[in-house]
């Protein structure tokens, strides 16, 4: 996490924090919005090449309306993930609450980051990636000719409910290591898409799950004044 320094050396992030005479309302909505822009660049590399493929199944239509249903696919994939953040943000500002209030969790949170990370590297080696990878691509192989707003609507939730379970741990990363971290983002969003678009997925996931494990190595081994 990046931003406000904290007992032990470590840092919160001020996207979870809510700013003198703002309402939590405001603050969950400034989250939401600087979520929603992030999400935007760092999942449209993976996402582009799916909904290319659902404007071409959906030929038959005129030039503009295959324009607007993709436009709406689209907005149904981050409107997934819209929800993602809204999740997220209470969680978030009330462990940041706590680092702020309690000196003595805010001590351990620098391991616990580092056992989330570790975590999140061991599942891209698991059954559930391989079978969450594969549900991605089928997703985007299998689209419907209906050109149909609600048709659309429902192809681009149901890719971003599809890509948000595959995805899920490395975004947990982004979300421990810091949301506002642009080092943490462009790595996230690397891997994301190499994972998603590479012709041998699953190898390219535990390739990435070495990494991860490695990076925690490393974030544990600072926790504890090893590093």
């Amino acid at each position: 996490m990046t931003g406000m320094p904290m007992p032990g050396g470590w840092t919160m992030s001020m996207a979870w924090m809510r700013m003198p005479d703002q309402t939590w309302f405001g603050a969950a909505a400034s989250f939401l919005g600087m979520w929603i822009a992030m999400m935007v660049p760092m999942m449209l590399p993976s996402a582009i090449p799916t909904l290319r493929r659902y404007r071409e199944v959906i030929a038959d239509s005129g030039e503009a309306r295959r324009n607007g249903l993709t436009a709406l696919a689209g907005i149904g994939y981050f409107f997934v993930w819209g929800v993602v953040g809204i999740a997220a943000y209470p969680l978030g500002a009330a462990l940041a609450a706590i680092e702020m209030q309690q000196p003595s969790l805010a001590r351990a949170v620098p391991i616990a980051v580092g056992v989330v990370v570790s975590i999140a590297g061991a599942l891209q080696f698991t059954t559930w990636k391989t079978h969450r990878l594969a549900c991605c691509r089928q997703t985007a192989r299998t689209m419907s000719a209906d050109a149909s707003a609600s048709s659309a609507w429902q192809h681009g939730v149901r890719l971003g409910l599809d890509c948000g379970l595959c995805c899920g741990n490395l975004m947990t990363i982004l979300l421990v290591v810091g949301v506002m971290d642009l080092f943490a983002m462009a790595a996230v969003t690397a891997a994301i898409t190499a994972e998603r678009l590479a012709a041998s997925g699953e190898r390219v996931a535990q390739a990435i799950g070495v990494v991860v494990v490695g990076a925690a190595g490393v974030l544990l081994a600072r926790a504890v004044g090893l590093g």
